[in-house]
């Protein structure tokens, strides 16, 4: 026989007697309790009871249960179920438009009353597990790492790509060139159903409408398509809008048979995929101009979602440069340069027209920068900014290498020689060698 689970509960009423006749109730079913004899002692008890349900009056002094409904994020906080003498329906149907869980009249009869309350309990329970659920998948799939950010409209979004990995529905994402369209399209594919199925992208501008249906469904007792490809998993359509309009006509054919039909072939062969479409187009301008179909649209539109451009979420622009410059300096094997009120100025004075793939490229240059020992953000950013210093001849460039690497050693380890030798893997007597030979100044450095 399955053990029930015990529930918690947090009772609120200031009537001392009615609170002992509930909690001698709920313990007797199994319940933990606590409780309060006012509405605004309960914010500082949540935290540490955490209660699967709460339970309140609703007259009381000072804050009324009502109120207490009207304080709280019902999407956040735990079930709260509304008892009194003095309700009547009314009350009660707007108490529970408002997102109480239910409302309970006394006198209150037991066994409806822990009914209603183990039910409130098991709901609490089943969102709290979702939500940790999620919480792993977002860590495992990495997605706060891919969509990394902290202003709302990233937090909005990583949660939509959540809520959406586990519908089947057709999405549509809008953005501008360089804000991760695709990668926001293999995180709904990674999370969701279909996640060890294929993922096929195909970019639309380069479907050809002369042989499509050679290319795309295959040929009768020959190659079998593309399209097969994306069989049991999903088929991301890339620049939707410069797709041609014959080739449209085609793609919603299947995307509405779930089947093709192989050149030459008289037997369809049924398809199963998730259909995921991006645009830095305007599409309803695009439908305008008749190069989008209008039927074709409301097929791949189920859902949309828009990612922002990166100028309008410039508050995680240092957040976003320190997590790429940290990864291209683990892999060009260098030290993580500082960043400057300078190069702050930099990053918020820029426009951004190429996004967050513009931003990464920046991160990058700066790094080699910093390996020859110099650069700014604001030269990083500058594309036709003069590369300086950059030596003619592999020896050249392995001694300017060595010469930084030793240098910044020498630094780390306050200039004792045994550590800095040891922390770069070469002898004492190798060491001095090289910082003769490479003319170093161990005084200067330090």
């Amino acid at each position: 026989m399955t053990e029930q689970p015990q529930f918690s509960i947090l009772i609120v009423d200031d009537d001392k007697s009615m609170r002992h006749s509930l909690i001698a109730l709920l313990e007797a079913a199994g319940w933990r309790t606590d409780a309060v004899n006012r509405a605004t002692l309960v914010a500082g008890r949540l935290e540490e009871a955490r209660p699967d349900v709460i339970l309140s009056d609703v007259r009381m002094p000072g804050m009324s249960g009502l109120d207490l409904l009207a304080s709280m994020d019902v999407s956040a906080s735990p079930p709260l179920v509304l008892i009194s003498a003095h309700g009547d329906i009314p009350m009660a149907v707007q108490a529970i438009q408002d997102g109480a869980y239910s409302f309970v009249e006394k006198p209150y009869e037991p066994r409806r009353l822990l009914t209603i309350l183990r039910h409130a309990a098991e709901q609490s329970r089943m969102r709290q597990s979702n939500y940790r659920l999620k919480n792993r998948l977002l860590q495992l799939s990495g997605l706060d790492r891919i969509m990394l950010g902290e202003t709302e409209e990233i937090r909005d979004l990583r949660r939509n790509i959540l809520n959406l990995a586990e519908t089947e529905a057709a999405v549509l994402i809008q953005g501008e060139t360089g804000t991760g369209k695709e990668l926001v399209a293999r995180a709904l594919h990674d999370l969701g159903p279909n996640a060890d199925g294929p993922f096929l992208a195909l970019n639309c501008a380069a479907l050809p409408p002369d042989g499509f249906e050679s290319e795309m469904f295959g040929v009768n007792e020959g190659p079998g398509g593309r399209l097969l490809a994306a069989s049991a998993g999903t088929l991301f359509l890339d620049e939707i809008c410069e797709c041609p309009v014959p080739v449209q006509a085609k793609l919603l054919r299947v995307i509405e048979d779930k089947q093709i039909m192989p050149a030459g072939g008289s037997v369809p062969i049924p398809l199963s995929f998730r259909v995921i479409s991006a645009t830095n187009e305007d599409v309803h301008e695009a439908v305008e101009q008749n190069r989008l179909r209008q039927d074709f649209l409301f097929r791949i539109n189920t859902v949309v979602l828009d990612i922002p451009a990166l100028r309008q979420r410039r508050d995680d622009l240092v957040l976003l440069i320190t997590h790429f410059l940290q990864e291209y300096a683990d892999l060009y094997e260098t030290a993580v340069p500082d960043l400057t009120q300078d190069d702050i100025t930099a990053l918020l004075a820029h426009d951004w027209p190429g996004n967050v793939r513009e931003l990464r490229s920046v991160a990058e240059r700066r790094i080699l920068a910093s390996r020859r020992g110099g650069g700014t953000v604001a030269q990083a950013i500058a594309t036709d900014h003069p590369v300086e210093d950059v030596p003619d001849t592999l020896r050249e460039a392995v001694a300017a290498f060595e010469r930084e690497l030793i240098g910044k050693a020498i630094r780390a380890h306050n200039g004792r020689m045994d550590a800095v030798a040891e922390a770069l893997g070469i002898g004492r007597r190798t060491l001095n060698d090289k910082i003769v030979k490479l003319g170093l100044d161990k005084e200067a450095l330090l």
